[in-house]
């Protein structure tokens, strides 16, 4: 009996199974293999100081990094690539590569570089699934690590500013995204009518960026144009994750806060009928007698008219 594989990824929001990017590769490939993983976030867990995230934990073995956990996987004979050509598995390495050197650094800019997306949405967002005290350090030490990332990704030392490639950047990004549109076309997926590898890689790079709310973005702007792209994500989502499906749990101050909600949204009715029974009490005949004003009679507005 095969053992059971555990997934430690960050959870979910903006309608995602997760908003972490290479979380949601995974996730995406296991349910195009069909791989049964039972999913664990890391929220409001300190191993979130350390770990390596995505992980994956079958019996004694741990795998990290998408890459290696898709070829674990694999192996496993959960294999989402099997009826692709030579041609195929070449072009899915190529366009793999290609995600991974000319969008991601556009993405890490845009969720923890921007400052007002950063300080608007990415960092309360992690911040609120650390514990305390890490919600001070965890959105931080995970910026810092995406901007030495970037500045890695570019052939540039840390000793750059990023300001120097952040245009460079953001070309190379809207470069992508138009060669995945025109690859996709108006198919459902990249290769034929099954998804496969490329379309986990791409799903998990385009989803957040096409759900996130975020304040300031002109990759988002771009993306939304491409029609066939967001189309592709929102297919995935209906297709794999529907809301039938297993879903990660809410950490445990979101569902407060979400009972804490639907509460006061219950007082404010109550309230509001009160004091429309009360205004009506106070506009029945008991408290104020309806007296009807006598019309005025044909004669007396004939004597009031200007001669």
């Amino acid at each position: 009996m095969a053992a059971a594989m555990e997934l430690r990824c960050w959870g979910g929001d903006w309608g995602l199974p997760s908003v972490h990017t290479d979380s949601l590769v995974v996730l995406a490939y296991a349910k195009f293999s069909g791989a049964k993983l039972s999913v664990s976030p890391v929220d409001w867990t300190w191993k979130t100081l350390t770990a390596s995230v995505p992980e994956l934990v079958c019996g004694d073995t741990v795998v990290q990094e998408p890459t290696q956990i898709l070829n674990f996987l694999r192996k496993q004979r959960f294999n989402a690539d099997y009826e692709l050509t030579a041609r195929q598995g070449a072009d899915t390495m190529a366009y793999i590569a290609l995600l991974e050197e000319k969008l991601r650094p556009a993405l890490l800019h845009t969720f923890w570089v921007d400052a007002e997306n950063y300080s608007n949405l990415t960092r309360p967002w992690f911040a609120s699934r650390s514990p305390f005290p890490l919600n001070f350090f965890i959105p931080s030490r995970l910026a810092n690590v995406a901007l030495a990332r970037i500045l890695v990704t570019r052939g540039e030392g840390l000793l750059h500013r990023i300001s120097e490639v952040e245009g460079k950047i953001y070309s190379d990004a809207k470069e992508c995204l138009n060669l995945l549109s025109y690859r996709l076309g108006t198919a459902d997926y990249f290769f034929d009518n099954s998804p496969t590898s490329l379309d986990a890689f791409a799903f998990g790079f385009l989803a957040p960026l096409h759900k996130a709310d975020l304040a300031s973005s002109p990759l988002q702007s771009h993306l939304r144009q491409l029609d066939n792209l967001t189309r592709f994500c929102d297919n995935v989502l209906a297709a794999h994750f529907s809301p039938d499906e297993p879903r990660l749990l809410p950490p445990v101050q979101e569902t407060m806060d979400a009972n804490l909600q639907k509460l006061t949204q219950l007082v404010n009715k109550e309230s509001n009928l009160i004091e429309k029974m009360d205004d009506n009490l106070r506009s029945s005949p008991q408290h104020k007698p309806h007296r009807t004003e006598p019309k005025p009679s044909l004669s007396s507005s004939k004597n009031s008219t200007p001669a």
